[in-house]
């Protein structure tokens, strides 16, 4: 890997490669497969209204562990370090930036020791992903919760995964070893990993290429020619979820922007989606990406949730035109388009130092041009552009046109939905940490996610979110670019090795083998 980790404890950390060590080590109740379902880890199955494993208000979940299971060191796992781990989440001032979900917990009943029964205050539309994102707690090791910052289980976590840690040399290495208490005798099949922390990409390629390592972490489209010249490597690609998207604001262009005031070019549909129909997708994903993207269709475009029958706006600079034309919109001697006096001129923003968005920035510009409309490009750095109220940034201010940024989507997408289209949402000066940077505001959309937050089948609030997202795709505030794929690479001699967008790398280690 050529990043390290600064802690390994996943209440205080948020790095991406803290997590990818910590899958090695350390696990939660559930997890989820390579098709965006979710399993049962270290639970016995995952609880549903079906199989009696949560009340028809869902606001009770039982779960039973697996029988026997222990920590590493032998202790036996049981309904105490759920409490614990609850406990730990919602100490206050200890540096736990994010305990959504968790606050809704009323309390953690244990009839048996491996019986846990979690009691909500309030219905909590994404119940599963509690307690599996973020790992169980050994309560017998980890330490007093106000003291977290100094816990010994920071630097070497306590776990049940198929490998224990036994050195850690920071910026050089962790050393970990087959855990001889893992609930599956005859697994792990390997005896040891040793993940080297390098200084840069190109280094990590070089100890590839050379044999020195089996594993490269997070490679890019442009490794994609050198891995091929690598006789003894295979590549990993699966879809990333979410995706590169533009984001339109449909209210005034104004610093501390009044959201019931429309956008004087934007404020139009029929504007949004001539935009939508203009930008040759395909192409940024042949020029740019290697071919190695999917064209962007929804919010919702992987997983349980994913809305199948939502297509991408295809590339149709006719309709565009026509789209344009009928707003009133026509085009002047310059090329560019105008109505009453003003210029079809909109400003077009990403995160500076990004040579991708960049390049796409350009072939973005050249499409708009060829339908009439003038994007021009005005870049910040990501600490301005995704940054803070206080910190000017303008798509929570509102004075921006068009932002293109990135989305992961959660396996649950509850809160990010109504993060993204609720008008309870919308930042203000009320309101500086609201997430609908688009200000998107329809009733209709308000009452379909006020019934999802009340829908504990799963398979009905998919439904409810499609009907959404379908709403959201016509209205056109989001224009969905190219998902792209999380590439990793490997050689050959290991085997067991199975792709998960939803995990980290180490998710199946204990699957893996040397030929």
């Amino acid at each position: 890997m050529w990043q390290s980790p600064a802690t390994l404890n996943s209440l205080l950390g948020t790095q991406k490669v803290m997590y990818e060590v910590l899958a090695f080590v350390a696990e939660g109740l559930t997890e989820v497969l390579p098709d965006g379902t979710r399993a049962p880890n270290l639970a016995q199955e995952v609880p549903t209204i079906q199989n009696g494993g949560v009340s028809t208000d869902g606001k009770t979940l039982t779960y039973h562990f697996k029988d026997g299971l222990v920590w590493s060191d032998d202790v036996p796992v049981t309904c105490a370090d759920v409490q614990f781990t609850l406990e730990a989440i919602i100490t206050p001032n200890v540096g736990i930036s994010e305990t959504t979900g968790y606050k809704e917990i009323e309390r953690i009943e244990c009839p048996t020791p491996q019986t846990v029964v979690i009691q909500f205050k309030n219905f909590y539309a994404p119940y599963l992903t509690l307690f599996s994102a973020w790992p169980l707690l050994p309560k017998h090791y980890a330490g007093d919760p106000k003291d977290m910052k100094n816990w010994s289980y920071n630097r070497q976590p306590l776990g049940t995964g198929p490998f224990v840690i036994t050195e850690w040399k920071t910026d050089e290495y962790i050393r970990l070893k087959r855990n001889v208490n893992y609930r599956e005798p005859t697994k792990p099949s390997l005896d040891e990993i040793i993940i080297r922390f390098v200084p840069s990409s190109e280094i990590a390629l070089q100890l590839l290429a050379s044999g020195e390592v089996d594993i490269m972490w997070n490679n890019t489209e442009a490794d994609l020619p050198r891995l091929a010249q690598m006789p003894e490597v295979e590549v990993s690609q699966v879809l990333q979820v979410g995706g590169e998207r533009l984001l339109l604001n449909l209210a005034e262009n104004k610093d501390k922007s009044d959201p019931t005031k429309p956008h004087a070019i934007l404020g139009d549909t029929r504007i949004r989606q001539a935009i939508a129909y203009g930008i040759n997708k395909q192409r940024l994903v042949d020029k740019l990406l290697f071919g190695k993207a999917k064209i962007g269709s929804s919010e919702l475009n992987a997983g349980f949730f994913e809305c199948k029958d939502i297509p991408p706006y295809p590339y149709n600079p006719q309709q565009s035109q026509k789209l344009l034309d009928e707003a009133g919109w026509k085009v002047g001697g310059d090329g560019f388009r105008a109505k009453e006096g003003n210029k079809l001129r909109l400003k077009f923003a990403t995160t500076s130092g990004n040579q991708l968005r960049e390049d796409t920035q350009v072939l973005i510009v050249e499409d708009m041009k060829a339908i009439g409309v003038d994007f021009f490009i005005e870049n910040a750095p990501s600490s301005v552009v995704i940054g803070t109220w206080d910190g000017g940034s303008p798509r929570r201010r509102g004075n921006f046109d068009v932002i293109m940024l990135s989305n992961n989507i959660l396996i649950d997408p509850h809160l990010q939905m109504v993060g993204l289209w609720s008008s309870a949402q919308i930042p203000s000066e009320k309101n500086t940490g609201g997430t609908n940077f688009t200000r998107f505001a329809d009733p209709k959309a308000d009452a379909i996610l006020q019934k999802a937050s009340q829908e504990p089948d799963s398979t009905k609030r998919k439904n409810l979110y499609c009907q959404l997202a379908q709403l959201t795709y016509e209205q056109a505030n989001m224009i969905y670019l190219y998902q792209r794929y999380n590439i990793n690479a490997y050689r050959r001699p290991l085997q067991g090795w199975l792709a998960n967008t939803w995990a980290n790398i180490g998710w199946n280690a204990e699957d893996w083998r040397l030929k």
